[in-house]
């Protein structure tokens, strides 16, 4: 009897092993990273409503392999705020996909675009350390344009918002193409907030949650393309 117990122990044991090690195989986790300000937390509406959930969830829906998110973000942000919270919090670079999307404080608190032309490219040059050091598996989301929003309009500075806003998303293109990294252009998304109001959060100020849908719609297809 202990000899048929002992033996079914044996069985038992080695049949765990294989199922662990099975499952070990079968799955991989990627990491995602999201840099960003209010445009990537999502300001205004659900904590999963914003464009980093959005698109984890539908990667996750994607595919057997599932996809982790972190975001590193804060309202107010400035390209100076988020190079001191990326020291402070110190990430590790071994993140499958890293996207960037940064700039939109420094034009409303009247920065010098300077700032923004000498603090951008040590951001990106970061987001791609995050990246095991690849920028093909990087992605800088373009500047949503609040212009086109009730409180842009409210403001009295909406073409002026446009207008800046533009130059800080054709400097970003150019660097990220500099460093071979992929832009996603989604601003004009948000420039149809006025015609569209269900593109534009409740605070009059944010993208939506149907917003961020279209943001993960566009960046879907590359970020697919990064993690498969």
């Amino acid at each position: 009897m202990k000899r048929i117990i002992c033996i079914l122990t044996i069985i038992l044991s080695f049949s765990c092993a294989a199922i662990k090690e099975n499952n070990s195989t079968e799955k991989t986790t990627y990491k995602y990273l999201a840099f960003g300000d209010s445009y990537t937390i999502g300001e205004s509406v659900c904590s999963d409503c914003n464009y980093p959930k959005q698109l984890k969830d539908t990667l996750n829906k994607t595919s057997k392999e599932k996809t982790s998110v972190k975001i590193i973000a804060k309202t107010g942000w400035t390209t100076t705020d988020l190079l001191s919270a990326i020291a402070a919090e110190n990430p590790s670079k071994d993140y499958d996909l890293v996207t960037l999307l940064i700039g939109v404080n420094n034009q409303y608190q009247n920065k010098p675009f300077a700032i923004y032309k000498e603090e951008f490219p040590k951001l990106l040059d970061m987001a791609i350390a995050f990246a095991k050091g690849k920028p093909e598996n990087v992605i800088v989301i373009s500047i949503p344009d609040y212009g086109f929003t009730p409180f842009g309009q409210k403001s009295g500075k909406a073409e002026k918002a446009t207008k800046e806003l533009e130059r800080y998303n054709i400097y970003a293109d150019r660097i990220a193409f500099e460093k071979g990294v992929h832009f996603e252009n989604i601003t004009p998304i948000t420039q149809k907030g006025l015609e569209n109001p269900a593109l534009v959060a409740s605070d009059g100020l944010h993208p939506s949650a149907v917003a961020y849908k279209k943001f993960v719609e566009k960046m879907f297809a590359k970020a697919a393309e990064i993690l498969r």
